[in-house]
């Protein structure tokens, strides 16, 4: 209801803008923030969303509202972006909730933890299903006011140099991949690294690391891991929808003026929802030149998800029956990916399916 409400509300202002905007000039303050992003410019799909957000609280506010945003290592390095809004530092900050899982496991379900939900099921739980709710009262130990900031939907299983065909394979492999992924891999003799993104290149090329995930073929195309690792693997099991998010430091937060905090969280939605169409849109044409360019596009056997998978539900049991944050979050949300899980397999799973094989003949 609350949600319902907010959205007619701001569907109401917007198409008002042009009354609006004079009023607002007239009978608020103007207001200045920064925005931290834990993304460099050159990844421009993702650094893309801070700039519609700032583009639209600004034209939503007739100018009285400003963000301006900074790139990684512009103010703070991209992984102490939470550190920075918390700290308030900044104002607002954007990243992947799961870059803080050393703090807490629980900061993962805000983003992507193994074997979750996708794109469409995650913004589901968010808005419907008692995510943004849950999501926030644990947000709030931060002093951290969270927001969706985008969706890379199901990402790619990553770069190998050799061919994985078991989980004998996988042993002994030292793979650029953290968090939950990270501690499930390494269950299977997987050795996990942490890298920043640009210095996953340079690793591969030297031997230094024998595999790495990023994101997906618009992404990893310009990163150029092709050269040097030829075998890319679907899916990324460990992000099956990779939502990012805005935070808000709460106490700025509050000191907003209503129509203010409504045009900040219109304007979530839109980089929200225009990131996630932009990857859509670029990723089957990057994936194309990739495989010109003559990647070997492989799929990890059954053996190696059913391994993965078990593990998965292992750990995260185990740091459910330790951490009663996570568990908070996990037994709910496990409910609602079963729901999601049973209608796909009626609905969008057996349509796609159908599209996929149609399309082959």
């Amino acid at each position: 209801m609350e949600r319902r409400s907010f959205i007619k509300k701001a569907a109401v202002g917007a198409a008002a803008g042009a009354v609006a905007a004079p009023a607002l000039a007239q009978s608020h303050p103007t207001i200045n923030w920064r925005l931290a992003s834990s993304f460099p410019k050159s990844l421009d799909t993702i650094f893309g969303a801070s700039d519609i957000l700032t583009k639209r609280v600004s034209e939503l506010t007739g100018g009285k509202f400003n963000i301006r945003a900074f790139a990684a290592g512009e103010i703070v390095p991209g992984l102490q972006v939470l550190d920075a809004v918390q700290a308030g530092t900044v104002e607002i900050g954007h990243s992947a909730s799961y870059y803080y899982f050393g703090k807490d496991a629980t900061f993962a379900f805000d983003c992507a933890v193994p074997f979750g939900l996708t794109s469409r099921q995650h913004t589901a739980w968010y808005q419907e299903g008692g995510g943004r709710e849950l999501t926030r009262n644990f947000f709030k130990g931060y002093g951290i006011v969270n927001f969706l900031g985008g969706n890379s939907g199901t990402q790619m299983g990553g770069w190998f140099r050799k061919e994985i065909k078991s989980v004998e394979d996988l042993k002994g492999t030292k793979m650029r991949v953290g968090g939950f992924a990270g501690k499930v891999l390494e269950r299977l003799g997987l050795v996990p690294q942490q890298l920043a993104g640009g210095d996953i290149y340079p690793a591969l090329e030297k031997g230094t690391i024998d595999a790495a995930e990023w994101v997906g073929p618009y992404d990893d195309e310009k990163l150029g891991f092709y050269k040097v690792a030829p075998y890319y693997y679907a899916p990324g099991w460990w992000e099956a929808g990779a939502s990012f998010s805005f935070y808000v430091n709460i106490k700025e937060w509050e000191k907003l003026p209503k129509e203010y905090q409504a045009a900040l969280e219109c304007a979530t939605y839109e980089a929200h929802v225009g990131m996630q169409a932009e990857y859509d849109a670029k990723n089957p044409a990057a994936l194309a030149r990739l495989l010109k360019n003559g990647v070997k596009l492989r799929t990890f056997s059954k053996e190696i998800m059913d391994a993965c998978y078990k593990a998965a539900q292992d750990v995260m049991n185990e740091e459910a029956a330790k951490n009663a944050k996570f568990k908070t979050i996990y037994e709910p949300w496990k409910r609602f990916r079963q729901d999601q899980n049973m209608w796909a397999s009626v609905s969008e799973a057996v349509m796609v399916d159908y599209m996929i094989k149609a399309g082959r003949k």
